[in-house]
């Protein structure tokens, strides 16, 4: 089935199953068609990332490939059971793309999840699109990491650009154990003193609806909402009518669209360094560029999550299951065994 992009009337259509322009004998050999039903061919003098990743001569990718294969068929075969759900937008626009970065010289497209490691990917994002601007990812501080302009992204593309881009360059995700994910958005947002901005943006909102008898200085800083009052802000209905959620909270299936686009390798936070070396090496870079490693002492972990939701009542807890049920079923997350689901 096509998708369809919307932009200023003009519709833009992604292929879904139509094959790449046929190549000569005498250009090279057409390696095996990639799911997307794209023909993945060399290059000259180098292979593609999705050549690599689909047709692997080294027997240790080979055997990371079917790992991948299978996190790969869990997105299709959630997406195709839940599929009133998960494409309810059958029309996609550029804005959609946002969170969608890419590398030219590389041909690789990441969509960055806040929370799941987006630091690291973008500084290691930069290195890549830099042309030797930079060689060591840390170097780069983290706040000029998330300057938008320091990358591009796929919405800044024109139409026809986008197709080409989504049939031919690898593109890759990385996911988290969802509610690990909230929690981690949670204390970064609303129990780090200098988050001002989302005390005022989110924190006051919060406590306004949220909290009975509020002092006047809650309501005037919003910078002491409990985890509780985070919960019933997000299931309740008048805030997803109100406007889509801040990224940091809001789906990976909303953000990284994996129903609408075809994610051909799905990284996760639990195998992050794996994962992402992975990624590097598919793209011709692992013998000098790795992924970042760290031990962060403040990482939310599940121990600390499952306290977290100590205090969260059954019905909000199966309220919010509900919220973030596809990205659990797509990414092969079972449910978290503290849940008290009615």
């Amino acid at each position: 089935m096509n998708d369809l992009f919307a932009l200023d009337g003009a519709f833009l259509t992604v292929e879904k199953e139509a094959s790449s322009p046929r190549v000569g004998v005498n250009d090279c050999k057409v390696m095996r068609r990639n799911p997307f039903g794209v023909d993945i061919c060399c290059r000259k003098g180098s292979r593609s990332p999705l050549q690599e990743l689909y047709n692997p001569i080294q027997l240790e990718l080979s055997n990371t490939a079917v790992l991948h294969q299978m996190r790969r068929d869990q997105v299709t075969d959630t997406c195709r059971a839940n599929s009133a759900t998960s494409r309810k937008r059958r029309v996609l626009t550029p804005n959609d793309l946002k969170h969608l970065v890419v590398d030219e010289d590389h041909e690789l497209i990441y969509c960055y999840v806040p929370k799941v490691a987006c630091t690291n990917w973008k500084r290691l994002m930069m290195v890549l699109t830099g042309r030797g601007k930079y060689s060591d990812p840390m170097e780069i501080p983290a706040n000029e990491a998330h300057v938008s302009a320091n990358l591009k992204t796929l919405n800044q593309y024109s139409i026809p650009e986008i197709n080409h881009r989504l049939k031919s360059y690898m593109k890759f995700l990385f996911v988290r154990e969802p509610f690990e994910r909230l929690v981690s958005a949670y204390r970064n947002k609303f129990t780090q003193k200098y988050n001002i901005s989302f005390h005022k943006r989110y924190g006051t909102k919060i406590i306004k609806r949220q909290r009975k008898n509020a002092t006047q200085e809650a309501l005037r800083k919003g910078d002491d909402v409990k985890f509780e009052e985070f919960v019933a802000y997000l299931i309740d209905p008048h805030t997803q009518r109100e406007e889509p959620f801040n990224e940091h909270w809001q789906t990976v299936y909303s953000l990284c669209h994996p129903c609408h686009i075809h994610y051909d390798l799905v990284g996760k936070y639990e195998t992050l360094e794996e994962d992402s070396n992975y990624v590097l090496q598919l793209a011709g870079v692992g013998s000098y560029l790795k992924f970042p490693t760290y031990a962060k002492s403040t990482r939310t972990t599940d121990e600390m999550t499952t306290e977290f939701f100590q205090n969260i009542s059954s019905e909000h807890q199966t309220q919010l299951y509900e919220v973030y049920k596809l990205d659990f079923l797509m990414f092969n997350y079972s449910v978290p065994s503290y849940l008290k689901l009615e």
